[in-house]
């Protein structure tokens, strides 16, 4: 091949050589400019993943608070009842005893009520056992007990058994006419209703 053949071709190579280093060069300067971006939008993607980041933790915050303040309403409650529980205790242990001793002063206040009042020589006994039912309920309301007698009263069923009705001109319907057994509460809850007797209208 001549000189003036090959001079040609080489220029050819030459020229494809400059060209794929320009391809090269313009690759390398968009793939700097690309990182360049990359490298200015990194702050905000890392801003943005910090931020989610930070909303999870104050959910979490959240949702401990809630169980803390939900463990701590739990708590409160518990001993709320179990105040009210040691309360009802104090109040109401006294309560078998109470119905213990309830028989024994319808008793003694039946003594005085059948007896001969007349009777000179039972005067003494009945003074004294008058004085010790007396005593009894004294002692039973410095711990609560209340008698409930509630002769001329309204019939309140929560306090009151009727166990007779009688028609009556004289008080307005269900008023208690009579007391037969006097109730008691303890520290108002009934220990035992009264026994009464109560007014109906009377036929016309």
């Amino acid at each position: 091949m001549s000189e003036q053949t090959q001079k040609p071709e080489q220029e050819v190579e030459l020229n494809e050589e400059v060209a794929q280093m320009e391809a090269d060069v313009e690759a390398a300067v968009e793939a700097a400019e690309q990182h360049e971006a990359d490298q200015e939008q990194s702050p905000e993607a890392e801003i943005a993943m910090l931020y989610a980041e930070l909303e999870a933790a104050k959910q979490t915050i959240a949702d401990q608070k809630d169980s803390v303040v939900r463990a701590a309403a739990d708590v409160d409650n518990i001993r709320r009842r179990a105040a009210q529980d040691v309360e009802k205790a104090h109040k109401f242990a006294l309560e078998k005893f109470a119905n213990e001793l309830l028989p024994v002063i319808d008793n003694l206040e039946r003594a005085i009520e059948f007896s001969d009042k007349e009777n000179e020589t039972l005067k003494p006994v009945l003074e004294g056992i008058d004085m010790t039912v007396k005593s009894f309920n004294d002692a039973v309301a410095k711990f609560g007990v209340e008698i409930v007698n509630p002769q001329g009263e309204q019939f309140n069923p929560e306090f009151h058994q009727a166990m007779s009705i009688q028609p009556s001109n004289d008080v307005s319907p269900n008023t208690v006419l009579a007391v037969m057994q006097k109730g008691y509460t303890l520290n108002g809850r009934l220990l035992r209703p009264a026994m009464v007797m109560v007014s109906k209208e009377a036929d016309a």
